[in-house]
């Protein structure tokens, strides 16, 4: 007895210390060349819109009514989150890796053989009787031992996948309310532009009168009147334009929200919306932990890696414990007397691929290959986040110069379309004078409401694009 328990220690150290020879390769993040600043812009790390609700960072009611239904209804977030209540699942099942398989079966058997055969001889000589009965009630129990760390590997591959469902829900958030919010804020500059196309009509309509009435005064001549037909005309033409792209535009939202098309509420004007004043973008560095997208590729990896140890540990041999007890009887009136019936078996099983190591060795060596490719899908989406938020501060920098340079040269049109109605009623200007600064009036207020449009939409640019809105 005691040899055996020696025995059986033995094979229980010599399991501890084989299972301590995993082949799997711990996850290190790989060298990133990230820059100290972005672009020269150096903002603190402790400050950084990304970590605002978005809630407080778009204060318009009307936006928040519209993010919060698309939060609800929109379908590829529903679609994010079931995949996540998936990966859940899966997480749940790796935990059960290292238990065992406990396998309960109960069986009665009874075979009568010929009495010529030489079972039929035997059986009788032995039992006295023709035929042989056999009952057995059984419990196995039947264990992988985790030696390459295959079955480590395969609960780090469920938990990254399940993280990485996590991160895709953020990410599909963070994108969804930048989407509502860019579309938000173009569906105001089209109202202010079709606001300012009625009122350019309405000043179009007036010169027209006046260049008919000049006309039947024996001031002016047919091709003014004409020349002034065709301004307000090209005027007409974008009212149109600008109402269908407001129904389209709505449509889109719309779509965003999980809702039919139709409508979008709103009270708010372009010129009197403000949006959160600070632009402080963190350090590039911080996208790395912050970005949803930034690290669901992180996690791409981390899973690619433990593939890739999984792989590796198929090519050794895998080490398979066997436990197993019950009772057994040839007679059923035996079957449940106790001790004689108990029995017992202990095995343990080593299973080598040989045929198939070819096969395993070719799928070890493409799971490195993808792991290689998971680096640089990482380093990818680090540089891809990184220029957008560089692009996203520089544009507004530069809106902010030209929103200065519009809004003066529109002020200046202003005066300017004043001046020439003066002086046309003086006879001292020409109507084509007075349609080209008509004309670049509009141009130019149009392009002024685009600019404050871009922006807003800046804005919601480099707050997405450093990782906030899923908060």
């Amino acid at each position: 007895m005691k040899r055996n328990i020696y025995h059986f220690s033995f094979f229980i150290a010599l399991l501890v210390l084989i299972n301590a020879c995993s082949v799997h390769k711990k996850y290190e993040q790989p060298q990133l060349d990230v820059p100290a600043t972005y672009r020269g812009v150096s903002y603190s790390d402790t400050s950084t819109i990304a970590d605002i609700e978005w809630r407080r960072f778009y204060t318009d009611t009307d936006l928040q009514k519209l993010i919060e239904t698309g939060l609800d209804n929109n379908h590829d977030l529903l679609v994010a989150i079931k995949r996540m209540e998936m990966s859940t699942k899966r997480v749940q099942q790796s935990k059960l890796l290292n238990l065992p398989d406990l396998n309960l079966q109960i069986t009665g058997q009874y075979n009568r053989p010929s009495n010529n055969s030489l079972n039929g001889i035997s059986v009788k000589n032995f039992l006295g009787k023709s035929h042989v009965e056999n009952y057995m009630a059984v419990g196995n129990l039947s264990w992988e031992v985790d030696v390459w760390g295959k079955i480590k590997g395969q609960k780090e591959l469920a938990l990254a996948r399940y993280l990485q469902s996590q991160e895709g829900i953020k990410a599909v958030q963070t994108s969804l309310v930048a989407q509502i919010a860019q579309g938000y804020y173009n569906l105001l500059m089209l109202d202010k532009q079709l606001e300012i196309a009625r009122s350019n009509l309405a000043l179009n309509d007036s010169f027209l009168v006046a260049t008919r009435l000049l006309k039947d005064a024996g001031i002016s001549n047919a091709l003014a009147v004409q020349q002034a037909e065709v301004q307000k005309r090209s005027t007409e033409l974008l009212i149109p334009q600008l109402e269908e792209a407001i129904e389209l535009q709505e449509n889109s939202i719309q779509v965003l929200t999980g809702q039919m098309p139709g409508p979008v509420k709103r009270n708010s004007k372009l010129d009197e919306l403000n949006l959160f004043t600070g632009i402080e973008a963190g350090t590039p560095v911080a996208i790395v932990s912050r970005r949803p997208d930034v690290r669901t590729a992180e996690l791409d990896l981390i899973a690619a890696n433990a593939e890739a140890g999984i792989a590796k540990a198929n090519l050794y041999p895998a080490l398979n414990l066997t436990l197993g007890g019950g009772l057994e009887s040839f007679r059923a009136s035996n079957w449940f007397n106790l001790p004689n019936s108990l029995f017992g078996l202990v095995a343990g099983t080593i299973a080598q691929p040989v045929f198939q190591r070819g096969r395993l060795k070719t799928e070890a060596d493409l799971a490195l290959l993808q792991r290689e490719e998971a680096v640089i899908r990482f380093r990818q989406s680090v540089l891809q986040a990184t220029t957008e938020v560089t692009d996203a501060l520089l544009q507004l920098r530069k809106l902010k110069e030209q929103e200065a340079i519009a809004a003066a040269q529109t002020d200046t049109l202003h005066k300017a379309i004043e001046t020439a109605q003066l002086l046309f009623r003086s006879d001292m200007a020409t109507y084509l004078e007075i349609i080209t600064v008509q004309g670049n009036a509009l141009q130019a207020e149009l392009e002024l409401a685009a600019i404050r449009r871009n922006q807003l939409t800046s804005k919601v640019e480099l707050y997405r694009a450093l990782g906030g809105g899923w908060k």
